[in-house]
């Protein structure tokens, strides 16, 4: 296991690498593996990219988010403005069934709830939002309902892992139960743990994903 201070350094010169947040002020602290983020961007963007640097650096087991957004200036969009362009984004955007989503905001901060056919049209949703001007944060709590009512194939799902390069020689046991997929055994980062979590909601069928994966990065 890296050192706390190795670790803290790995962490820093992720963030500092990213374009978006090469001058943005984030802290960062370690504590075996569990990092905690700090600090002030002005937008919601730069605080997602902050987290998703951080989880990408080896031995990173968990990822505590406390950056604060503040926007330029005190400027900030008001609710119905935000809501507005949250609807025109899914409206232009292919990948989201827009008029299976409700939006509401409050305060800046989205929630979205609705019923969708598979989890990279959820993805998208949150992707579409993230980068809009005035977000605070965002509540995804859409659900996914196939359209697909053959049996998941657990095979399926193993040899997916088998053909990811970063997958492929981890410890995944995948076990199925309806509509309902859980993952459990070892892996060796956050990122494959997460990696793991996206290639098991690929599956036709899945309505659900369970990720018990533990990481070990030694």
């Amino acid at each position: 296991m890296k050192k706390n201070e190795d670790l803290q350094k790995d962490v820093l010169d992720a963030i500092k690498w990213e374009p978006l947040l090469n001058a943005a002020e984030i802290g960062v602290t370690v504590s075996d593996g569990v990092i905690t983020l700090t600090g002030i961007v002005d937008s919601y963007a730069k605080k997602t990219e902050a987290e998703n640097a951080a989880k990408s650096v080896a031995g990173v087991k968990a990822v505590v988010e406390k950056i604060e957004i503040r926007f330029a200036n005190d400027w900030k969009k008001n609710d119905n403005e935000i809501a507005s362009d949250v609807l025109s984004a899914f409206k232009w955007n292919w990948e989201i069934p827009g008029d299976k989503a409700k939006v509401k905001v409050e305060d800046g901060w989205v929630t979205l709830d609705g019923e969708f056919s598979w989890n990279y049209q959820r993805e998208a949703a949150n992707r579409a939002v993230k980068n809009l001007a005035g977000v605070a944060g965002v509540s995804n709590n859409i659900t996914i309902k196939s359209e697909v009512h053959d049996a998941i194939e657990k095979r399926g799902i193993e040899r997916a892992f088998v053909r990811n390069w970063s997958m492929c020689d981890q410890d995944i046991d995948v076990d199925v139960t309806g509509n309902r997929v859980r993952l459990s055994g070892i892996v060796e980062s956050l990122y494959q743990k997460e990696e793991a979590g996206r290639i098991a909601w690929g599956a036709p069928g899945v309505w659900a994903v369970d990720n018990d994966l533990v990481i070990d990065y030694n």
